[in-house]
């Protein structure tokens, strides 16, 4: 997500914006997304996946994360290195 600006105090700065990550709580199967989560959120989650950061999950994970109704699609997915079909081969069986 981008916000902005990156300074008030310096002009040159009102139009930047910085990239910021949204982090995803789940609570139980209960997923919520979270721009600044404090250090009790995160410890009271079941598992935190913070914004920013790459996570490799297994399938069923991925499909919760998609139905839990937190702004996550197929397009936040890649296949994790090492895994067929995800070398620099070009297309096929040697690559992504």
């Amino acid at each position: 997500m981008d916000e902005g600006p990156a300074s008030w105090e310096n002009r040159l700065f009102v139009r930047v914006k910085l990239t910021r990550g949204i982090t995803i709580l789940d609570s139980g199967g209960a997923y919520s997304a979270v721009r600044y989560p404090t250090q009790d959120e995160i410890a009271a989650a079941t598992t935190a996946y913070q914004g920013g950061h790459e996570y490799i999950v297994d399938d069923a994970t991925k499909a919760a994360l998609i139905a839990g109704g937190v702004g996550v699609t197929d397009d936040n997915f890649t296949i994790p290195p090492g895994t067929f079909g995800a070398g620099g081969f070009g297309q096929g069986g040697f690559g992504g």
